[in-house]
């Protein structure tokens, strides 16, 4: 099979066309590093049946030769990231997707959306199913890619039932691993870094908020057997395992062997007290669960950041005094 990976250069684009081509199928690589990363994968470049394309998906693209199928995972997707590139982060996920749709139209590949669980918002009910249509400000700092994504699904379907498109949604939820940006302000990134750092570990409200976080290689599997499959979903992925942002910060310091202490800091705006996926449809219509536990996960993580110490570094610098996961309180 022959796939297109818009965002390839990035923290899943990269681990997906890694895990692609291990399988056999040749990747096409699109991305124009915004928020990517050349050395994610500087690595694939030594196989056969991987070509890169510097491009942004917003413009027009041309793929040379035909596809079996497109990953459509372009797009800034943490809050530092979408409040710098506001503009570029709404055309990502309209101009962008319209284009890769019109791509598989022309060759009759199965198209797969990385859509995200910020569709839901700050969920009024828990945990969420897909049939849960969300709780989202259209207006507020978060809006940008909370609409870019609702509008990226709504289109996709409108290319399925009015043109034919083969279509797939998958609604990913918090995600965690090896090539995460120290800086990139995700939480799991951030905790490791400051607590790597020996800096306090910072916390936004008091705490209790929930996440449920799925190691990176759970997370592809299940996008490459949505990829694989005729499913339309859309499908949550994510893991069900729900702990507190608190609990998680302990659980670093502990795998770190850090002597860092927790700061607080007020909850930001719109940002989501409760997150936890509902995976029936993706365990009935995929087979897929994930299999690695937190602790596993965070080890790994661990001992990847590491071996990057400069990195560290520079991260621990850039989100000294807050770890950005979320919005600003205005």
């Amino acid at each position: 099979m022959r796939v297109a990976v818009t965002g390839g250069g990035g923290f899943l684009g990269s681990h997906l066309c890694e895990a692609l081509l291990r399988r056999g199928d040749s990747v096409v690589c699109l991305d124009n590093f915004a928020t990517g990363k050349p050395e994610n994968i500087s690595h694939l470049r030594d196989f056969r049946a991987f070509e890169f394309i510097h491009a942004d998906v917003s413009e027009a693209v041309r793929v040379p030769g035909p596809l079996d199928a497109i990953a459509h995972l372009a797009s800034p997707a943490s809050p530092p990231d979408y409040l710098r590139q506001p503009l570029e982060t709404l055309a990502v996920g309209s101009r962008g997707t319209e284009n890769m749709l019109r791509l598989a139209e022309q060759n009759d590949a199965r198209f797969l959306l990385a859509s995200t669980s910020e569709v839901y918002g700050d969920p009024l009910i828990h945990p969420q199913d897909e049939e849960y249509w969300g709780n989202v400000n259209p207006v507020g700092p978060r809006s940008v890619y909370d609409e870019a994504k609702r509008y990226a699904e709504a289109v996709t379907m409108a290319y399925h039932r009015s043109r034919g498109v083969d279509v797939g949604i998958v609604r990913i939820f918090n995600t965690y691993g090896p090539r995460m940006r120290p800086h990139d302000g995700r939480v799991v990134s951030s905790f490791i870094t400051q607590a790597l750092s020996g800096e306090p570990l910072t916390i936004y409200g008091d705490g209790k908020q929930t996440r449920s976080f799925c190691y990176v290689d759970d997370l592809i599997r299940g996008i490459i057997a949505m990829l694989d499959s005729s499913v339309t979903g859309p499908i949550n992925l994510g893991n069900p395992e729900e702990r507190t942002v608190l609990e998680l910060a302990e659980l670093v310091v502990e795998l770190t062997g850090s002597a860092s202490d927790v700061q607080y800091h007020p909850l930001p705006t719109d940002d989501p007290t409760r997150r936890r996926p509902v995976i029936t449809r993706a365990q009935e219509q995929l087979g897929w669960d994930p299999e690695v536990d937190v602790r596993q996960g965070l080890s790994r993580t661990v001992d990847w950041f590491l071996g990057r110490p400069q990195d560290i570094a520079r991260g621990a610098a850039a989100i000294r005094g807050g770890q950005q996961d979320t919005v600003p309180v205005p």
